[in-house]
């Protein structure tokens, strides 16, 4: 006699990494994978393994760099497609939009660390300069050289 998970149609059963794959939250099932080792997502609140089923109705939480998203998955498919399709698999949650949208203001107020630097790299002349400070000798000129010419006073 089989059991109950073997009877149900296989459309309603995908693997997580497989979805998230699908959903086009990473590029390759290898990183979904991985994200899912390393902890990075949760499915409904708990750490799972890539291999755990996924169902409609259920939440997941990602983390995707900087960023937090809630989801709330709305399809199932084990099989990559264009994007606007792909975003109807899922829905992000409004408090994880309102998140997301609050670090996009912080970050667009936050200054430019470019802009933080006086300078840039010292140029030939500067990088001279600093080097003749360095320096315990007195500065000599160019005319002030030894020189092998006939023009010599001696």
């Amino acid at each position: 006699m089989k059991s109950d998970v073997s009877s149900e149609p296989q459309s309603t059963r995908v693997r997580l990494d497989k979805w998230l794959w699908a959903a086009r939250f990473y590029k390759t099932r290898g990183l979904s994978t991985e994200e899912i080792e390393k902890g990075r997502v949760k499915l409904n609140g708990q750490l799972v393994k890539p291999s755990k089923d996924v169902k409609t109705g259920d939440t997941l939480e990602l983390r995707i760099g900087h960023e937090v998203r809630m989801v709330v998955v709305r399809g199932l498919s084990g099989v990559r497609a264009s994007a606007p399709i792909a975003a109807l698999l899922y829905e992000e949650t409004a408090a994880s939009l309102a998140q997301r949208a609050a670090h996009a203001e912080m970050r667009r107020l936050a200054p430019e660390p470019a802009h933080s630097q006086t300078m840039g790299r010292p140029t030939k002349r500067n990088r001279r300069e600093i080097d003749g400070l360095k320096d315990d000798s007195p500065k000599t000129g160019w005319n002030d050289r030894w020189s092998a010419s006939l023009d010599d006073p001696d």
